[in-house]
């Protein structure tokens, strides 16, 4: 066993005890005695409070950034129509902020320091005052690198006319991380050496696996092509849980946040993706979930068994609780180094078996060279094009992708969207994939795109430099937009890293490679070496943030500003 594992080991025996696994200490006693529920907030007028407290997730106290005294801060439950305001007062030693994300809002109440405002300086109060103009699963963060030490929290907007029955259950699911070391140490950390936290690089005993599936000349060939990539196989995540403890509602996987819902109930889980560096791989064994809902917009329900939820997207799943008792909520890391767990179940105490971890997935050629790994099979199977059917245009590179900023170049980036991506590829269940989002109604703005901006998501994994077109932020110009334009986005991924990119205040109307609509967001994943489209109507005037949502690769450089003037 490696010594990864042995650490996890020991930090989940001594949380074991913990009632609800990093309660912060001397406070809200109720969660002590059991209570299952994240403090909710309810009305149009709330006072927030920025504030440090001890915490202890691993077995060490630390101080952890919470809103109002708790980590996650208290749901904030609202009312489509209403017009809200929100107080925030910053008692911390240093600025901060909240951002809104995913309400639509004017740019001046965004939250981002540097864009729309200048940040909520030590001791001041900022007052935030917005119409809710949609309803659905959204959350508010930090747009700072506070986010990484608890400063987030959910918001439900209930919609003025339902366009569901109401569920019996409705629980919102934060899936977050906790790490002991500051933000700004893990940060300094991958500056030095971008596999800082991935401990299972390809070895020896890998290569002559290799060697005696496939060949010498095919062995070496794939090594080959990994070596000059300056990434390897298991480049997918820059943070593992070599730091990471993952959590649940501010749970631990040993504290076991649970959920009560009884047999034959209709159950709703609101999933949010606040991880700062993680994307998680969901599913409750055993139970199918309908998706009803992606960043708090209605799509037309699908029923999977697993999905994928990057930092920044939310996704609603229903089902109805099964008989047989408890059942456990599974939300593994993509890099198979750990977990976040909870339950549903008919009492508290309860539990179900929790799934081992899978094996740790390797990237795919595909991963790296697009619609190239159709024409070329190197691992000599039948998935590595992923349903690839026939190779797309050239990539058009700008030569500013052509320096220091950028070590790799997809010429003939994949298209399809029927991808799960690495790890739930070849799964025996349904697995979600962006195909099978649909928007009920079609395209919320019909009109033809007067113009298109093409993006290439950019790196240097081994200087971890991220960037656009090969340009860091510090050295860009803001893209502009015309009031009420429609008009068209097209990212293409020139890394093997997927990258949730956050457009603040326009929804983004993604499309299929056939230019139909498909589904709208406000958080588009694009994967490795994959070009991926949607619209964008700018009828939101100001100055917006852009940005990869992977905490570290915002800081580094994967942002854009724009305006719409």
């Amino acid at each position: 066993m490696s010594p990864l594992c042995d650490s996890m080991i020991s930090r989940r025996k001594f949380v074991q005890g913990l009632a609800i696994g990093g309660a912060v200490s001397g406070f809200a006693p109720a969660l002590l005695a059991g209570e299952i529920a994240p403090l909710e907030l309810t009305g149009t007028e709330f006072d927030l409070e920025l504030v440090g407290v001890p915490v202890n997730f691993t077995g060490k106290p630390r101080v952890a950034t919470a809103v109002n005294g708790i980590v996650p801060g208290p749901v904030l439950r609202l009312r489509e129509g209403d017009n809200v305001t929100m107080r925030v007062r910053n008692k911390l030693d240093e600025m901060s902020s909240i951002h809104w994300h995913g309400i639509i809002l004017p740019a001046e109440m965004d939250g981002v320091p540097g864009i729309s405002f200048a940040g909520i300086a030590p001791g001041e109060t900022f007052t935030y005052s917005f119409p809710l103009r949609q309803a659905g699963t959204y959350w508010y963060h930090a747009h700072t690198l506070a986010e990484q030490t608890g400063l987030y929290g959910a918001i439900v907007v209930e919609p003025r006319i339902p366009t569901r029955p109401a569920p019996e259950r409705d629980y919102t699911i934060v899936l977050s991380e906790w790490s002991d070391e500051p933000p700004l140490q893990i940060f300094m950390n991958l500056k030095k050496q971008s596999s800082y936290y991935n401990f299972a690089q390809p070895t020896a005993g890998d290569f002559l696996n290799d060697v005696r599936t496939m060949g010498v000349d095919k062995a070496l060939e794939r090594r080959r092509m990994w070596n000059e990539s300056r990434m390897n196989q298991t480049d997918y995540s820059d943070v593992s849980a070599a730091t990471y403890t993952y959590l649940m509602n501010g749970t631990t996987p040993a504290g076991n946040w649970t959920g009560i819902a009884a047999p034959g109930e209709r159950i709703r889980l609101r999933f949010i993706g606040a991880g700062t560096a993680t994307f998680f791989d969901v599913r409750i064994p055993g139970v199918e979930l309908t998706v009803v809902s992606t960043d708090g917009q209605p799509v037309e329900p699908v029923t999977v068994e697993e999905f994928r939820i990057g930092p920044g997207e939310t996704y609603d799943v229903e089902f109805t609780m099964p008989e047989g008792g408890a059942r456990t909520i599974f939300a593994q890391s993509i890099d198979r180094t750990g977990f976040a767990r909870g339950t549903i179940a008919p009492a508290i105490g309860m539990a179900a078996t929790v799934p081992a971890l899978d094996a740790r997935p390797w990237l795919d050629p595909v991963d790296m060279m697009g619609a190239m790994a159709t024409m070329a099979d190197m691992r000599g199977d039948a998935h590595s094009g992923h349903g690839m059917t026939e190779m797309p245009p050239k990539a058009r590179h700008a030569r500013t992708e052509y320096g220091a900023n950028a070590d790799m170049r997809v010429d003939y980036p994949r298209t399809n969207l029927d991808d799960p991506g690495a790890g739930l590829r070849g799964r025996s269940w349904r697995v979600l994939t962006v195909a099978d989002l649909r928007t009920p109604g079609g395209d919320p703005d019909p009109r033809t795109p007067e113009r298109e901006i093409e993006l290439h998501l950019t790196g240097n994994m081994e200087r971890f430099i991220w960037s656009l077109d090969g340009i860091k932020l510090n050295d860009s110009r803001p893209l502009h937009f015309k009031p009420n334009e429609r008009l068209r986005i097209t990212l293409v991924n020139d890394s093997m890293m997927a990258h949730p990119m956050h457009l603040h205040g326009m929804w983004s109307d993604v499309e299929g490679p056939d230019g139909a609509f498909l589904v709208r967001k406000h958080t588009v994943v694009v994967q490795p070496a994959q070009r991926l489209s949607f619209r964008v109507t700018a009828d939101a005037m100001g100055r917006w943030a852009f940005h990869c949502h992977l905490l570290y690769h915002m800081a580094a450089g994967m942002f854009r500003e724009v305006v719409v003037a």
